[in-house]
């Protein structure tokens, strides 16, 4: 797949964009074919994307050898109905490899995740992300956060590099995101698509689209895609009763939930998917476990969720 028709399925989606958890059996290896399954359901429900082992896939704790193969198998779930995108991290070396293992699994384009660790300048951000974006033909959206923090100036000379086609932000600095669109609508124009990729981008969605950032990853579409299609579609429909009936009743628990243990966001998600059913096993080390309680607190906003809209029917 070319760059243009990438970013023209990804710029007005039908749904949200669906980031699955790596499912892992109970002696704790990949399981591909309950991922798959968790795809596929993801991609029926109404998923306008998969972006597969990326931050809630737990990218950081799979080997090449298992990102392949869970690329790969995203890529066969989804049978062409809906784009993959798949992470890409660590080094530039590295990352360099996981975006060639990602092309040769079929992936449609690439989330170019920030370097591991080093604070480096715009400079040599560039260069990495330049690096990456030449070492295959996938399309590749570049993601904002931690250490991989952006000038509008760098934004811009990245929306004129070859490949890349967007920026994801992590960060949550709507000022710097504000210049940032700015600028590049000024010094670039194009079809530059940008990603509100904020944890439970929910929460902040409304705020994001006041500057024109219509696009935003969805982690709770993994274990309750009925309430995450519902919002996305009371968004583009200007249904704002039924937006802040779900932030104030759902999102705003679940946010608070969330921030109650480290790792809880891709964590609890997990425990999502499995309280509505399907077993995808633990985090992997370092992260941990919710504990008993929090689970039992996500089963009650969860319930409640559903219940809102049950009331809107």
């Amino acid at each position: 797949m070319t760059p243009a028709p990438l970013a023209a399925r990804l710029d007005l989606p039908s749904g949200p964009l669906f980031f699955p958890v790596t499912a892992y059996g109970p002696d704790g290896s990949v399981d591909l074919d309950t991922f798959r399954t968790h795809v596929r359901r993801g991609v029926e429900a109404g998923a306008a994307a998969v972006f597969a082992c990326c931050g809630t896939g737990e990218f950081h704790a799979l080997t090449p050898e298992e990102f392949q193969a869970c690329v790969r198998a995203a890529v066969e779930a989804a049978e062409g109905r809906v784009p993959v995108v798949a992470g890409a991290g660590y080094g530039t070396a590295l990352a360099v490899r996981y975006a060639r293992l990602a092309e040769a699994a079929g992936a449609d384009g690439l989330l170019a995740m920030p370097p591991y660790l080093v604070v480096a300048g715009q400079e040599g951000l560039l260069r990495h992300y330049r690096e990456v974006a030449a070492a295959t033909a996938l399309p590749v959206i570049v993601y904002q956060r931690d250490n991989a923090v952006f000038t509008p100036d760098t934004v811009v000379r990245l929306a004129r590099t070859d490949g890349i086609i967007g920026l994801k932000d992590g960060l949550g600095d709507l000022d710097l995101m504000q210049r940032v669109v700015s600028a590049v609508r000024s010094a670039a124009p194009g079809d530059f698509l940008y990603f509100n990729g904020l944890p439970t981008a929910e929460q902040t969605q409304l705020a994001y689209r006041a500057l024109g950032v219509t696009l935003y990853s969805s982690a709770v579409f993994c274990f309750a895609p009925e309430i995450a299609l519902a919002f996305h579609q009371a968004l583009r429909a200007g249904d704002d009763a039924l937006v802040a009936k779900l932030l104030d009743g759902f999102y705003r628990p679940f946010v608070e939930l969330r921030a109650q243990g480290r790792g809880y966001a891709v964590a609890l998600v997990k425990a999502g998917v499995r309280l509505r059913g399907l077993d995808v096993g633990e985090v992997r080390p370092p992260l941990h476990e919710p504990s008993e309680d929090h689970v039992k607190q996500l089963a009650e906003v969860i319930e409640r969720g559903y219940a809102l809209l049950e009331e809107t029917k």
